[in-house]
């Protein structure tokens, strides 16, 4: 890992999409954790992008829902497919390659 994580950062507008692990997605690693714990436990999506997003859902619910959900739909890449790559990056490294 190259970025450190950051326990409570802010977020961009949207998650990042594609294949590659980016610095962005290495700072939000517990980002994605908080909204994956927040799923699983049937939490309202307002209330999480208002405390793990910081994003207001009230006066702005579009913008805010789209923010949530991008990261939502990212953090379940990460959990699917995502962290193959992760552990690939460590391997790599930890052989010097």
């Amino acid at each position: 890992m190259r970025t450190p994580v950051e326990l409570d950062p802010d977020v961009d507008d949207e998650a990042p999409t594609g294949n590659a692990i980016t610095a962005y997605d290495e700072r939000h690693y517990v980002t994605y954790l908080r909204l994956l714990d927040a799923k699983a436990e049937g939490a309202d999506w307002k209330e999480v992008a208002r405390i793990v997003l910081h994003r207001d859902p009230v006066a702005y619910e579009l913008r805010t829902y789209r923010c949530w959900q991008s990261h939502l739909e990212r953090a379940q890449w990460l959990s699917r497919d995502g962290y193959r790559k992760i552990l690939k990056q460590a391997a790599a490294n930890e052989s010097g390659g």
